[in-house]
């Protein structure tokens, strides 16, 4: 049998019409403009309306990505969705997904790795295809991190926005995919990023809901360290595998959780800051959303063409990395 590739094929993203501002901030908490974009480069987010919910802003980026790979929904082998804040700790999203799309008894599922998320189920769906188990997967990566920030907490709640963003991954016999990959994970140090309670370990109730510990907390310090600390090797390890060399790539898509710890990363790796992908000011940190969401929206505006090459490179609660060489299409 002929050895298989994952193309993508389709690709789609979605943010709430709701924006708010540094300066809607600046009415609620001792903030202002200037110290939230000094010190992540945030301008505005995306915030979801009373109506939306990470499933239907799952499904809005994923029939985006359909329509562009001319894909019916029903002829999906696998769905996988990337997401640390689905509607319901059970059932899963990715089921809630599978139904809306009409994808009948297609398999589906949630891949829980907070920021890296995205990279983890791309890279996931890429094996399946390479096995000849599925020809056609929908990749989501998605987050509704509104919802479980306490926006009394300048610390947090001017970090995080709501967005989706979706690919269509399909097998093909030309080279082209995921051409290296690292995926990395080190739990000792798990409580950087966290929401304490409101899981088995500390059900919810009316305590937690008292001290606000149901609400995500993030050592910031500890989390820019970590990124930093990880970005070059994650990428160097990818290239490696990959046979290739960062002269080799594109662009570089990373997460986008701070704009310093890009760019220390494009001082340390010797990479202009032209070769990245960034759209945090306008999007803030969109957790597993982030990286499908850059890369749509910059192949839609035709900066990135559907053959380059791209480094994405991801951190995270965990703590978490992830860092992948894809060649989106073949070549020729």
């Amino acid at each position: 049998m002929a050895e298989l590739y994952g193309a993508i094929t389709g690709w789609g993203a979605y943010a709430p019409p709701h924006v708010v501002t540094n300066h809607d901030l600046e009415a609620t908490l001792d903030t202002s403009d200037e110290w939230i974009v000094q010190r992540t480069g945030i301008r505005q987010r995306h915030i979801a309306g009373a109506d939306e919910t990470t499933s239907t802003m799952a499904v809005k980026a994923s029939i985006s990505a359909l329509a562009k790979a001319n894909l019916p929904s029903g002829e999906l082998d696998l769905i996988l969705i990337a997401t640390s804040s689905p509607d319901y700790f059970t059932p899963p999203v990715s089921s809630l997904v599978q139904a809306a799309l009409n994808a009948h008894n297609t398999p589906a599922m949630t891949i829980v790795t907070g920021c890296t998320g995205f990279v983890y189920a791309l890279v996931t769906a890429d094996q399946f295809i390479r096995t000849g188990a599925y020809r056609n997967i929908l990749v989501v990566g998605v987050e509704l991190l509104s919802r479980f920030v306490n926006w009394q907490d300048r610390a947090t709640s001017v970090l995080f926005g709501d967005a989706a963003g979706a690919v269509i991954v399909q097998a093909t016999d030309r080279p082209c995919g995921v051409q290296g990959f690292v995926l990395g994970s080190d739990g000792s140090n798990y409580q950087h990023i966290i929401m304490p309670s409101g899981g088995s370990a500390r059900p919810f109730g009316a305590d937690v809901l008292a001290e606000g510990s149901h609400y995500l907390l993030m050592n910031g310090r500890e989390v820019f360290k970590f990124a930093t600390r990880i970005f070059g090797s994650a990428s160097n390890q990818a290239l490696s595998k990959a046979g290739m060399t960062i002269a080799d790539v594109d662009w570089i898509i990373p997460h986008q959780a701070n704009l310093r710890i890009i760019q220390a990363a494009s001082k340390d790796m010797g990479v202009p800051m032209e070769r990245f992908i960034v759209n945090i000011d306008r999007y803030a940190n969109t957790s597993a959303a982030s990286i499908p969401l850059a890369l749509a929206e910059n192949i839609d505006c035709g900066r990135i063409k559907p053959t380059d090459t791209l480094l994405l490179v991801s951190f995270g609660a965990g703590m978490t990395w992830s860092a992948a060489v894809v060649q989106m299409q073949p070549i020729a």
